[in-house]
């Protein structure tokens, strides 16, 4: 795996319900190394972060092979890296095979992934269609946030080294769906309450539906 874009977005304002707001998740590729922080990317634009950024969404990564189907069925859109809002596109990354918990090295940076990314309305603002909310979850592959353990900067071409394999199985893959799934698999929904490397907010969620 290799980074194959860096990604920063800008303050975007937009009509939603009557109202202004605004949104970072119009990023666009840049040629400078970017500074994955504790809580963010240095020099990225956050507005909400009741639900951006922080200790377990500090950096979000989307894979670049993910791309062509999504051209296919938006393809009057500006397409470049960047479209979901990802701070680094990926090369060669894969969410099925990818764990929670799972530890690399970045550049000087050495991060844990930590939780899929579920969509929100802003994803349907990106894309002009809030239909694309529901086709994303369908599609299964959500991308990844990490968690910072080691601060530092990262660049295009840098290769994601494998650290340390989480001894949880618990793929982003499996997770994106134990979450959003109304039917829970028992054996995926106990290895993700499982897992220490989910966020204990999300864990204690899953919880509740062990006795359903």
């Amino acid at each position: 795996m290799k980074i194959i874009s860096t990604n920063i977005g800008k303050v975007t304002s937009f009509l939603w319900n009557g109202r202004e707001e605004q949104t970072g998740i119009f990023k666009y590729p840049t040629n400078d190394p970017l500074f994955l922080g504790k809580t963010d990317v240095l020099k990225d634009t956050v507005i909400d972060r009741e639900h951006h950024a922080g200790i377990n969404k500090a950096c979000y990564l989307f894979s670049s092979a993910h791309y062509p189907f999504w051209k296919t069925r938006y393809p009057v859109l500006n397409w470049d890296w960047g479209m979901f809002g990802e701070n680094l596109t990926v090369e060669g990354m894969d969410e099925s095979q990818m764990r929670i918990g799972d530890i690399y090295s970045i550049g000087s940076a050495l991060v844990q992934v930590s939780q899929p990314r579920e969509p929100c309305y802003k994803l349907g603002v990106r894309f002009n269609d809030p239909k694309i909310l529901k086709q994303f979850v369908d599609f299964g592959y959500s991308g990844t946030y990490v968690r910072i353990l080691q601060e530092g900067p990262v660049k295009k071409e840098d290769p994601l080294i494998l650290v340390e394999r989480s001894e949880n199985t618990l793929t982003v893959k499996e997770c994106f769906q134990i979450i959003l799934s109304k039917e829970k698999d028992p054996l995926i929904l106990q290895k993700a309450i499982n897992n220490p490397a989910l966020p204990q907010y999300k864990r204690d969620r899953l919880k509740k539906f062990l006795s359903l």
